[in-house]
């Protein structure tokens, strides 16, 4: 490196150019460039500017996504969070209904529990022959093809998947 003293002004020291801070060489661009570098920047980059090595392997840290965002809307929410199996659930004399997720229950004791939690009835004990027994009501279903059944009649993987919704009937009126 030259140094030019002119009545002992460092000018060299002083001189504005285009180029890299600490480097000697004007940058060489006739292009407009773009902010992406090019792979002999990135291959050359090894050496930070203070002499120390840095680790090219290794990945950049992963950008965690902020709770909340982007925002979704509300309709789109409810499409994403749907994995369940949710059907409407009527109690004959009931003025209101209720809906309830299918695949929350592993079987048929379980989802009838549940029920007469919900609505503080019994339905009692299921018999192929008699069908409910002992009770003032029996649970019955509507299957894909608009047909009521009473629950119970198929494996519970097909009445998970073939029940569109559930009516709770007085026992006087499912026998009829």
């Amino acid at each position: 490196m030259e140094v030019n003293y002119d009545n002992g002004l460092n000018l060299k020291a002083t001189e504005l150019r285009l180029g890299l801070p600490g480097s000697d060489e004007p940058e060489r661009q006739t292009t407009p460039r773009s902010n992406k570098r090019t792979l002999s920047e990135i291959s050359s980059s090894g050496v930070t500017d203070d002499g120390n090595d840095y680790q090219q392997d290794s990945a950049p840290p992963a950008k965690e996504q902020v709770v909340g965002w982007p925002p979704i809307r509300s309709y789109r929410k409810n499409c994403i969070h749907a994995t369940g199996r949710y059907v409407k659930v009527s109690v004959d004399g009931a003025a209101y209904l209720r809906k309830i997720d299918l695949k929350v229950y592993r079987s048929y004791p379980d989802l009838l529990k549940a029920l007469e939690n919900m609505f503080k009835l019994t339905i009692g004990a299921y018999s192929e022959r008699e069908g409910y027994n002992g009770s003032g009501y029996a649970p019955t279903y509507e299957d894909k093809d608009g047909d009521w059944m009473l629950v119970g009649d198929v494996p519970w993987e097909m009445f998970i998947s073939s029940c569109k919704r559930l009516r709770i009937m007085k026992g006087s009126e499912a026998r009829g």
